[in-house]
């Protein structure tokens, strides 16, 4: 039987941020376990993007935190996050103008350098790009992306370096309760006690959560992305966008690349069984999405793609929080596909409710696991055609 101060279930990078973050603040015996390797689930296959630019103010403010370490990443947590401020554009259909500029001025008043852009800049900040269909934009310069494997290393490798343990291929099967609270766990080799637990276990939560009586309404969707080879002509390396009106977001790789993902993909699926590879149907969907924001798009060559599993919680929004029912438990669940920009402040605000007893950085309430029992599911008046689960919100 091993111990340990504090467990963290799931390798990818909310778990390898808040293991690092854990060991930051002293904790001195961390040990964070992970079923398969290191980012093998939804963060490895991540789109990656890191903007600032949400329907509501907690997530930004949850971005914005995060924007501070990934642009100095290499200070305060060590290594290299391949972080490029490339920048960042948010497209919205007619009829959203005065929303996307309630939530540009929301922004702006947390200090977010973000701007409402005319529809006649955008061939400028995106050379080529259609514009007859866009209603309003907001510009980014600070923002753009990351790589999600190298931010895991270097998270789980400053968390080594200051003595948390990293298991791989050591998969939790269960979380031990003792009256009420958290007594540890069992592994596929052994049981480990602790009085604190983190479960980021992305779409292999239900397992763990099950026994524990615990349903938030998660669901796991296979979610895919698709690479494009520029076609001749164009030569430029574009910044990162969603578009609310193409329901999609790209980004470049590389020097002469685009990656880009449609909304939700095929749906549910099951995350011990699913194809990782990418549906030819939705080749054709990337391809007409991609071509309907950039029309040059139209000729060019699919190089590949991949497939991965998020979970998706019941109003599409994470839950980060500390279970009530039980004592010592905390979570960050059904991230819905957002969380790899937000991650560096997730870690760093559980670490701080654990070490301090409650999050100082920012405010984690909106984010609360009661929301769904208190009939209070997230709702953003400032959004950009309704309310359904969507990756590209």
């Amino acid at each position: 039987m091993k111990r340990a101060d504090v467990i963290v279930v799931g390798g990818g990078v909310n778990g390898a941020s808040t293991a690092f973050h854990l060991a930051s603040r002293g904790v001195k015996n961390v040990l964070l376990l992970e079923r398969r390797h290191l980012g093998a689930g939804a963060t490895g296959k991540s789109g990656s993007l890191v903007r600032m630019h949400y329907t509501n103010e907690p997530e930004s403010k949850l971005a914005f935190e995060s924007l501070k370490i990934f642009r100095d990443f290499r200070n305060v947590v060590g290594g290299d996050c391949g972080f490029e401020a490339i920048g960042f554009l948010q497209l919205v259909p007619r009829g959203y103008e005065a929303a996307l500029a309630r939530n540009v001025a929301r922004q702006r008043a947390l200090g977010i350098r973000t701007e409402v852009v005319a529809p006649d800049r955008l061939t400028e900040l995106l050379p080529g790009c259609r514009t007859d269909d866009v209603g309003a934009a907001a510009w980014e310069p600070d923002s753009g992306f990351a790589d999600p494997n190298a931010t895991t290393f270097a998270f789980a490798e400053a968390a080594r370096r200051l003595g948390v343990t990293i298991e791989t291929g050591c998969e939790v099967t269960r979380v031990l309760t003792e009256r009420g609270r958290v007594a540890g766990v069992e592994t596929v080799r052994e049981r480990v006690d602790a009085p604190v637990v983190v479960l980021v276990p992305g779409a292999w939560a239900a397992p763990l959560l099950t026994p524990l009586g615990l349903d938030f309404g998660l669901v796991p969707h296979r979610i895919q992305i698709t690479i494009f080879r520029w076609p001749a002509g164009f030569g430029r390396r574009h910044c990162a966008v969603i578009d609310a009106i193409q329901q999609s977001w790209l980004r470049p790789e590389g020097t002469n690349t685009t990656l880009i993902g449609v909304e939700l993909g095929t749906g549910h699926a099951d995350p011990n069984s699913f194809d990782e590879g990418v549906d030819p149907e939705f080749v054709a969907t990337c391809r007409k999405a991609l071509a309907g924001r950039l029309p040059i798009m139209s000729e060019a060559t699919m190089r590949g793609g991949w497939a991965g599993m998020i979970m998706m919680s019941a109003d599409g929004r994470p839950i980060v929080d500390q279970i009530p029912s039980v004592a010592g438990l905390y979570c960050m669940l059904g991230d819905s596909g957002t969380s790899f920009k937000t991650s560096p402040a997730i870690g760093k605000c559980l670490a701080e409710w654990i070490v301090d007893g409650k999050p100082r950085t920012l405010d984690l309430t909106p984010f609360r696991s009661t929301r769904f029992a208190e009939r209070q599911p997230w709702h953003d008046e400032d959004h950009y055609g309704g309310q359904g689960l969507t990756i590209s919100r």
